[in-house]
């Protein structure tokens, strides 16, 4: 905890607290319903959230908090049947020009077809580090946990607790690393047509709508930036007092799990776009243990 302590002090006119939502965690609580009209709804006493989208427009929410580090899990069920055109967006980002930003953005489908799974990571506003991926499972049959680990070394993407990308911090080599602004958690499900599926080779099908993804069981352990000068990272701790995520990297069992679905279920990698890059690969493709 005391590292966490030592961070919370550096970041510049914020004050932190190490905040343990649980999985009873409230939407009420914890999300603001941002915009759509009335199409996003808490519902199930502030357990259950969902967003949807008709031609008029889609809808989407932010969390109250903004965070510096932690690890954030969401329970999501994607929109069943034909989805194509549709993205649903769930992600870390903070605010501005320079923003950093980590995203899963889940690009609709034709009935039968696969999801994909789009990730990328931003800092300092440059982005352009897409990973892509089929799943394993049907992820609108039921709720999937999607988790994201973020430390001061590394960025962790994961999918029911199976590693699918590592991020990991390239300073060293003049690679900038999210790690000075706080971001808050947001979440839209929105019309991308002209994009989204197979290119914008496929339509959105209004006849479908409206189309809705689900949400439960919020949890973030994590430290989060308060304009509040009164609280200081570690005010608030947790029964267990469990801030593993702080230092968390991947075991050999782990990495190996990444690997097994980079192998089975990647479908895009930027760091092997040759054609994309023809100036040179990002700085960071160069090293090995970039997944």
């Amino acid at each position: 905890m005391a590292s966490v302590k030592v961070l919370c002090l550096l970041v510049s006119l914020m004050a932190c607290s190490v905040v343990l939502a649980s999985a009873a965690s409230n939407f009420y609580q914890d999300m603001d319903i941002t915009w759509g009209d009335g199409r996003g709804k808490i519902l199930d006493n502030g357990h259950l959230l969902t967003l949807s989208l008709d031609k008029p427009s889609g809808s989407g929410f932010q969390s109250k908090n903004e965070y510096l580090f932690g690890k954030i899990d969401m329970q999501i069920k994607l929109v069943p049947g034909n989805s194509a055109g549709t993205v649903t967006a769930y992600y870390l980002s903070s605010q501005g020009r320079t923003h950093d930003e980590i995203d899963f953005e889940f690009l609709g489908n034709l009935s039968g077809d696969p999801y994909t799974l789009h990730t990328n990571v931003f800092s300092q506003g440059k982005g352009n580090r897409e990973q892509q991926f089929h799943l394993w499972f049907d992820p609108t049959a039921d709720f999937h946990t999607y988790s994201i680990l973020w430390n001061p070394q590394r960025i962790i993407f994961s999918v029911d607790d199976t590693p699918i990308r590592e991020f990991k911090n390239s300073e060293s080599i003049g690679v900038p690393f999210p790690k000075n602004q706080p971001m808050r958690i947001y979440s839209s499900l929105w019309n991308a047509d002209d994009w989204a599926t197979r290119g914008g080779l496929v339509k959105t099908d209004w006849s479908h709508a409206p189309f809705t993804a689900s949400y439960r069981n919020f949890n973030a352990d994590a430290c989060v930036a308060s304009s509040s000068s009164a609280s200081s990272c570690g005010s608030q701790s947790s029964s267990s007092g469990n801030n593993a995520w702080f230092s968390q990297e991947l075991d050999s069992t782990n990495q190996e799990r990444m690997k097994w679905a980079q192998k089975n279920y990647m479908i895009y990698n930027y760091c092997t776009d040759t054609k994309r890059f023809p100036q040179g690969m990002p700085r960071e493709c160069a090293s090995a243990s970039l997944s």
